[in-house]
């Protein structure tokens, strides 16, 4: 597998991506995260790889998944304000939004997760309180849970996690 930059050359494989997301959240007990609001939108997508921030994971010639990654300090102004816990570390960090796979590449989830994990050395992730898939594979790669964080796209509550690189809990 790799991980490379996405160009509008893969929007319609990234469409069909999450398109296919949008049915399997559905039919495994979310409807509301992505399908209710048909997210995320083309144009969002396209504003993501202008920015250089979309990326598409393959093998050989073939997408199997995408996502959103950025790094920095403050990056995602959601993460400002955590309920109920506190991130762990107070430092830059990266963050994935948007991870959509169709299944075609068995374990494309994990390794876009670890990618971006050794890209950053800090990841915060969020998930849909209804994503339980999601939620399996952040606890099966050592994410820790730390609160609850509110995105402007809806009012439903997300689950906030973070990890660091040389490991889980509080900071060293």
């Amino acid at each position: 597998m790799e991980i490379r930059k996405s160009t509008l050359l893969d929007l319609p494989r990234m469409l069909e991506l999450y398109a296919h997301a949008r049915a399997f959240m559905t039919a495994h007990g979310n409807p509301r995260q992505w399908a209710s609001r048909n997210w995320p939108p083309e144009s969002l997508l396209r504003a993501d790889i202008a920015a250089g921030e979309s990326y598409v994971c393959t093998r050989g010639a073939w997408i199997g998944a995408v996502f959103l990654f950025r790094q920095g300090r403050d990056i995602d102004p959601t993460y400002r304000v955590i309920h109920q816990g506190a991130w762990g570390w107070d430092a830059p960090y990266g963050v994935v939004h948007r991870l959509a796979s169709d299944g075609s590449i068995p374990g494309a989830g994990s390794y876009c997760l670890r990618w971006a994990l050794e890209q950053s050395g800090y990841l915060r992730v969020d998930t849909h309180g209804d994503n339980t898939v999601m939620q399996g594979l952040l606890n099966k790669l050592d994410f820790v849970y730390r609160g609850i964080i509110y995105v402007a796209e809806d009012n439903d509550p997300r689950l906030a996690y973070d990890r660091r690189l040389d490991g889980r809990g509080e900071e060293t």
